[in-house]
């Protein structure tokens, strides 16, 4: 084999190798392509997946200008709702049911004709609107309690002072005890009998859904009835709320014709009104004037500083337990002062009580010592007793001419 034949056979095993060499490559190539695009396939997942999870728990962020989009009324004022930025009035009307099924044919006559009298009387198009609440017995429990607790505290002040009249030692006037035990039986029987009414109560309320149907006629009024062109809004207020107040004092003189009472809501009873429509569940436990009292209708909430607070707090103590000790003191107090008026006035008739207590002695000795001896001794004791109030009066009127200047 010569050199030119060899150097063929290299340059051909090269191009093989070469060859070879660039189907690898390529093959390699082609590997990495697949891995990388299952490696962001994975990632994509894992991402998405991700995203569904926060976008489930993120919580839906609310601003005022949502919060009046959703309601579809700018504010209730002056009695009526305004909606469209003072473009609609709207002006509500409550109505108490009647019961047409237990009338008479006579009554049932006289409140279809008062009913086609309001019906005449309409020159605008009304809404009528039912709504049904859950009757909540919570705050009108909560004042009767307060009512049964104010008797209670009543009626410890009356045993209070009845026990003071029994305790002192002045003069007891039969009439006025006799009085006042019957005030303290009424008043006991008056607290037994709202504890029982209170707790039959909320028995009876207990897992128990009372409903109660309320009756609604909106009457609205456009600003367009008018030219607005030659008024500003408050002005274009006060027409609209002149003529719903006239258009609404008419229907309600047409439902009286049907025996049936109105009154025209104001703005608290409206702000009730929505906020049980657009609360539905939460109004079942949660009243207005609870959300009100509690901050539901502020967007943000302040605070009192912290230090500040501990510092009413520790006040607020100071004062408990001062007024437990003073109370504590004046009883003790009162009882020692009780206690020692009555040591003086035992030792002021000490001497009487020994004579008093040594002739019931010799009294009780008298089968033993004889009826002539216990006389004598007796007798003689009386004559001491005697001698000594003589000389006690002797030295009383003694001092008395000392004290005076008198000889």
């Amino acid at each position: 084999m010569n050199n030119s034949q060899l150097t063929n056979l290299l340059q051909s095993l090269l191009i093989i190798m070469g060859a070879i060499l660039l189907i690898l490559i390529i093959i390699l190539v082609i590997i990495l392509i697949k891995r990388t695009r299952k490696h962001k396939s994975v990632i994509k997942k894992k991402s998405d997946a991700i995203k569904k999870e926060t976008k489930a728990t993120q919580v839906p962020q609310y601003n005022k200008q949502s919060v009046f989009d959703f309601m579809e009324f700018d504010k209730i004022e002056d009695n009526m709702i305004i909606q469209k930025e003072g473009f609609k009035y709207l002006m509500v009307i409550e109505c108490q049911g009647i019961n047409y099924d237990l009338m008479s044919r006579l009554e049932k006559v006289s409140v279809e004709q008062g009913f086609i009298q309001f019906l005449n009387t309409l020159r605008q198009s009304i809404q009528i609107y039912t709504q049904t609440r859950t009757v909540n017995l919570g705050s009108s429990l909560n004042n009767y309690k307060e009512k049964v607790d104010e008797i209670r505290k009543k009626l410890e002040q009356m045993r209070r002072r009845y026990d003071e009249i029994l305790n002192s030692r002045e003069n007891i006037n039969s009439t006025e005890i006799q009085k006042l035990q019957y005030e303290i039986i009424k008043q006991k029987n008056l607290y037994d009998y709202g504890v029982d009414i209170v707790n039959a109560t909320e028995k009876m309320s207990l897992n128990r859904n009372i409903l109660r149907k309320y009756y609604y006629i909106v009457v609205p009024y456009y600003a367009e009835d008018i030219n607005s062109g030659k008024y500003d809004k408050e002005e274009i207020k006060g027409v609209a709320f002149s003529e719903l107040y006239t258009n609404c004092q008419s229907m309600i003189q047409s439902l009286g014709a049907c025996n049936i009472k109105a009154k025209i809501l104001n703005s608290r009873e409206i702000a009730e009104l929505l906020y049980v429509a657009y609360n539905r569940d939460e109004s079942e436990c949660y009243e207005l004037e609870k959300a009100i009292r509690s901050g539901y209708n502020e967007l943000y909430t302040t605070s009192t500083d912290i230090l500040d607070k501990k510092m009413k707090e520790l006040d607020e103590v100071i004062i408990e337990r001062a007024k437990v000790l003073a109370n504590s003191v004046i009883r003790d107090t009162v009882i020692e002062t009780k206690k020692e008026r009555e040591i003086k006035e035992k030792e002021k008739q000490m001497n009487a009580l020994v004579d008093e207590v040594a002739k019931n002695m010799i009294a009780e000795s008298e089968g033993r010592l004889g009826k002539q001896i216990a006389e004598k001794s007796i007798k003689k004791i009386d004559k001491k007793q005697t001698e000594k109030e003589e000389k006690a009066n002797e030295e009383k009127t003694k001092r008395v001419r000392r004290a005076t200047g008198r000889k």
